[in-house]
């Protein structure tokens, strides 16, 4: 229903119905309350400022509310964390609260159920059912839609980037757009082996 709301932003603080954190936007003459990660609560400071908040519309059986996000790849994220039976929305921004979205996907590649229990509210066997819905969609998702790599590409650079590529194509990103970035990325980045450094950078290109 709302893929952003870009307006004033006139108040921000805890949000009573869930005890998360929230602020208030305002936009042709409408003020709406969003609950946020409370990583994007710390950014926001200046009352009165434009900002830009990508949303997500939660339909409950007694009520309805937004909650949003600074960066377009978060809105994404949350709604694929939320796919997991037993994640609910307070669980995923959590998730967030904790991990950056590169790193949160990474210990998904990799299996690290362990590091996910940092997160507030996150057992072992959560952190391991997290893993394992997640990693089977991304994997299907690998499958199903392959990118040829470009000949720039080693063989041994080639598993970091299809998981990259894999995790893209899971936020909405068209596959030629995807092909030009992480081709753009592989000239510059550091650690070519890195699935989540080049995940970073190629968010950074798309999302210019």
């Amino acid at each position: 229903m709302f893929d952003y709301i870009k307006g004033v932003l006139i108040h921000k603080g805890q949000n009573i119905g869930t005890r998360g954190t929230a602020l208030t936007i305002e936009t042709g003459g409408i003020g709406y309350l969003v609950e946020i990660t409370s990583r994007d609560f710390a950014l926001l400071n200046l009352i009165g400022s434009v900002i830009k908040i990508y949303t997500v519309l939660l339909h409950k059986e007694d009520r309805m509310s937004l909650c949003g996000f600074l960066q377009k790849e978060d809105r994404d994220i949350f709604k694929i964390l939320t796919s997991v039976s037993g994640v609910g929305s307070k669980m995923a921004l959590m998730l967030l609260d904790e991990f950056e979205s590169c790193e949160l996907i990474s210990l998904v590649i990799k299996g690290d159920f362990k590091e996910l229990t940092r997160a507030k509210g996150v057992g072992p066997k959560l952190a391991q059912k997290i893993i394992i819905e997640l990693k089977d969609k991304l994997i299907n998702i690998q499958n199903s839609l392959p990118i040829t790599l470009s000949e720039n590409i080693n063989i041994k650079d080639e598993q970091a980037v299809q998981d990259a590529q894999t995790v893209l194509i899971s936020l909405g990103y068209e596959r030629e757009e995807i092909k030009k970035a992480i081709s753009q990325t592989m000239t510059f980045v550091k650690n070519k082996t890195n699935a989540e450094d080049i995940l970073k950078e190629t968010l950074k290109i798309l999302s210019t």
